[in-house]
């Protein structure tokens, strides 16, 4: 079984900055891609930006020159620095991660978010 737990939500003033991370463990025996997604009240969720295995990103026009996706393999660990943070910006952040595990093949799974609220 797989687990991501993601942390480092928050409440932070516009033009703050916080850093989120994901974790994955369990049976894992390769992770592919790393994302990091966004759902704001009355709204679908959203790509903010993903990683690949390479270090290869894609951001979403929204958080671009902003935020920086970034992940340690050694660690099964992808975070999100996110600066000049707006308040347009609240929403829950999930990570979703492409994960080859032991007995169930590759799979994405999902953290359970982490709020993130930017005051303005």
């Amino acid at each position: 079984q797989v687990q991501l737990v993601e942390s480092g939500g928050g409440l932070v003033q516009a033009g703050g900055s916080l850093r989120l991370s994901c974790a994955a463990s369990g049976s894992i025996l390769r992770i592919d891609v790393m994302g990091w997604y966004r759902q704001a009240p009355g709204k679908q969720r959203e790509l903010v930006a993903t990683i690949t295995r390479g270090g290869y990103t894609n951001y979403a026009d929204h958080a671009k020159g902003r935020f920086t996706i970034s992940r340690d393999n050694t660690k099964n660990t992808v975070y999100l620095q996110m600066n000049s943070l707006k308040a347009e910006d609240t929403a829950v952040y999930y990570c979703k991660e492409s994960i080859t595990a032991w007995g169930y093949g590759v799979k994405d799974y999902w953290g359970r978010g982490t709020q993130v609220t930017v005051a303005s």
